[in-house]
């Protein structure tokens, strides 16, 4: 199967993470995404929850992404991002230890209330932190793609597989294609 499905998808992610548009995912990144994730679920600047959520956003640039720079490197560019990302749908043990840990973290986040379940508000809220431009209508249709069992809530085992079928997967039917809104969106119509 070809790469381009998954190269696409990666592309158009690293852009929706790249939060200052600098062409490089770095620390601040993490910082400004973790911050427009506490808006998105309400929380006050400069209060516990705000602190809770940028420190859980830079554990994952820390504990995920930094350790595999080399020393000194503070950031990494849309080219290596694409290219070591991409090595995931070839490692699926790989895939699960790394986006699936991180997706663990963002459920944490996404999950509001605390329930196991992320529901299509929570999913928006958490989502739009992410993609600030994200509308109603796409973050409802992506999350009926993403609900497998159709219960109206996305699991913790839906929401982790979501996340790492989007980033390692180069299946067309994938429902994980839909993590961040339509897939069409990166070019993969």
């Amino acid at each position: 199967m070809s790469d381009d499905l998954l190269i696409a998808k990666i592309s158009y992610g690293f852009d929706l993470l790249d939060a200052d548009g600098d062409g490089r995912l770095t620390e601040d990144d993490h910082v400004l995404m973790g911050r427009s994730s506490a808006r998105s679920l309400g929380h006050a600047e400069g209060s516990t929850q705000e602190a809770g959520i940028i420190a859980a956003y830079v554990a994952i640039w820390r504990d995920l992404h930094l350790p595999t720079l080399p020393p000194g490197t503070e950031a990494i560019s849309r080219a290596e991002f694409i290219g070591s990302t991409a090595t995931l749908a070839d490692d699926p043990a790989t895939a699960q230890a790394t986006v699936g840990a991180l997706a663990r973290a963002f459920l944490s986040i996404a999950d509001a209330d605390g329930d196991g379940r992320v529901t299509p508000e929570e999913f928006l809220t958490f989502q739009r932190g992410h993609f600030p431009g994200l509308e109603r209508a796409a973050a409802d249709e992506a999350f009926r793609h993403l609900d497998r069992d159709g219960n109206g809530t996305l699991s913790a085992e839906e929401f982790i597989t979501a996340a790492t079928e989007y980033w390692s997967s180069r299946d067309p039917q994938a429902p994980g294609n839909w993590w961040a809104g339509n897939p069409a969106l990166a070019g993969t119509a």
